[in-house]
């Protein structure tokens, strides 16, 4: 989830907890408490190019990380909420707010390890995009509203709206997903693992990959609400067998970065179409119908002592943005509509 929407959610968390007289200071401490989290993106290498994708959504979403963290907002905020409220309480609303971030993220994709140390486990249920204004905006009025007016009977409105938008959510995933089966069959395919995310910055659009046969199939799920659920059929792609391809330099700095990233990428990696040396995880894309990956690491077998390249490939090109909001509108160019 993006920092804002997690401060707005530390933030209603925390004033669902506090007398009138507090909700300000409440909000305060929630919202940095639940933004907090999320400064793991500083944690980087120059000479591990992994490091900072292995770390990002690891020990600071950790349960055992909750009341440290709590404790660094807390020293970080004392002096500017001291006159309103005790340290006890101040250590109180900064606790709800990071309580809320790990959880939070779990609702959407790529994983938080939430049980860190105990295991590198990464969950995720796919719900929500990492940015989705509409989610977002309904935070932020309920959290406004109860800041602005500092009355009780607005302070769970915000807690409110996230309970009803990720039900709404989920019937939207469950629909995705009987879609992705469907263009399974209707292609003849054994589902082997069925992978259904929302697209960005919305609840409409799925993306629906699956594998078979050893390769991998792209889809988008346009899914009307009130209406039909609609499919983008897309690209396909082998999967890449790194263990075999990669047997000759076993045990080297190489490999190990190549393992590194397939487990980072639940061992979904295709080859990048337009960089042959680029390996790619494939789940993600700008598009929900192709395969190119939004980022990989460049691999040169000729230096496997070194580190891997790490590198992203997020070309927002016009020809992209128009077909990407063509399908969140559902438009004209479906190749089949699922009954």
């Amino acid at each position: 989830m993006d920092p804002v929407t997690h401060g707005l959610i530390g933030a209603a968390t925390s004033q669902s907890f506090a007398p009138k007289e507090k909700l300000r200071a409440a909000a305060l401490l929630g919202a940095a408490g639940g933004m907090l989290p999320d400064l793991d993106v500083l944690i980087d290498s120059s000479s591990d190019p992994l490091m900072q994708l292995e770390f990002h959504r690891q020990f600071t979403h950790a349960l055992v990380f909750i009341p440290v963290g709590a404790l660094i907002v807390t020293g970080l905020l004392w002096w500017l909420v001291r006159n309103q409220l005790t340290f006890r309480e101040t250590y109180l609303f900064s606790l709800l707010g990071i309580a809320t971030a790990g959880f939070v993220d779990v609702f959407t994709s790529y994983g938080v390890q939430l049980l860190w140390p105990l295991t590198d486990t990464r969950f995720a249920l796919n719900l929500v995009s990492v940015f989705d204004p509409l989610f977002s905006l309904g935070l932020l009025l309920g959290v406004g509203i109860t800041t602005y007016s500092e009355k009780n009977s607005y302070r769970r409105a915000g807690l409110g709206w996230v309970g009803v938008y990720l039900l709404f959510a989920l019937t939207q995933q469950q629909k995705a997903e009987i879609a992705g089966q469907k263009l399974a069959v209707q292609r003849n395919h054994f589902t082997e693992q069925l992978i259904v995310k929302p697209t960005i910055g919305n609840s409409i659009l799925w993306s629906v990959r699956y594998i078979s046969g050893g390769r991998l199939y792209a889809d988008g799920v346009h899914i009307n609400p009130f209406g039909n659920v609609k499919a983008y059929r897309g690209e396909s792609a082998e999967l890449l067998r790194w263990r075999q391809q990669y047997s000759d330099i076993k045990g080297t700095v190489l490999y190990k970065d190549i393992r590194r990233f397939a487990q980072l990428s639940d061992n979904i990696l295709v080859k990048h179409p337009d960089h042959p040396n680029v390996i790619g995880d494939g789940r993600y894309s700008m598009l929900p119908t192709t395969i190119e990956p939004l980022w990989g690491i460049k691999v040169d077998t000729a230096k496997p002592a070194r580190h891997v390249e790490f590198n992203t490939y997020r070309e927002l090109s016009p020809e992209i943005q128009d077909t990407f909001f063509n399908m969140v509108l559902g438009g004209k160019q479906i190749t089949r509509v699922l009954k």
